[in-house]
């Protein structure tokens, strides 16, 4: 079952349309189900702001400039230090979602938006764990079965026999 999108871009030339065709196979549908939880915020009455010079690599620019941001969250008393990037506001934002961050996951614990990104991290890094053994086995299959494998150009094993390529798919 499909779902048809048009739009319309209005500074394209004239008619200028997209069509977008929407699958909505149970496959496509698991993953809306899935969905992560929206971000937390956290209420600005709740906070304490402080701006200090940062340290550290970066020089004088660094050194001078009251970059480096510092929240407090007064009910919890977490405090929160960022001093990611020269700029003052763009600190001001990651200190805010890294704050939110750490209560969302006081709150809700293993539910929170945090860890199910780093559960999602995990199954996907042992999943291409996987994948490598995988490929590692039929490898050692093939080298068992008595056909010589030796290494290609590109550091590609090349299957003598047959002339071709192998490579985990």
């Amino acid at each position: 079952m499909y779902q048809v999108v048009l739009r319309h871009f209005p500074l394209q030339p004239r008619h200028a349309f997209t069509i977008r065709f929407l699958s909505t196979t149970p496959h496509t549908l698991a993953k809306a189900r899935t969905a992560l939880p929206p971000r937390p915020t956290v209420p600005e009455d709740t906070l304490i702001e402080a701006f200090l010079r940062g340290s550290g690599p970066g020089g004088q620019k660094i050194n001078k400039t009251s970059s480096a941001v510092q929240l407090k969250h007064l009910p919890t008393g977490i405090v929160v230090k960022s001093q990611a990037t020269r700029s003052q506001s763009q600190n001001r934002k990651i200190a805010r979602m890294m704050l939110a961050q750490k209560l969302e996951y006081l709150e809700k614990g293993p539910e929170s938006r945090v860890a199910l990104k780093g559960e999602r991290a995990r199954k996907k890094k042992a999943s291409s764990g996987k994948k490598a053994r995988r490929k590692y086995r039929a490898l050692e299959e093939k080298m068992g079965d008595g056909e010589e494998v030796t290494g290609g150009k590109d550091g590609r094993l090349v299957d003598e026999d047959r002339g071709s390529t192998l490579e985990g798919k």
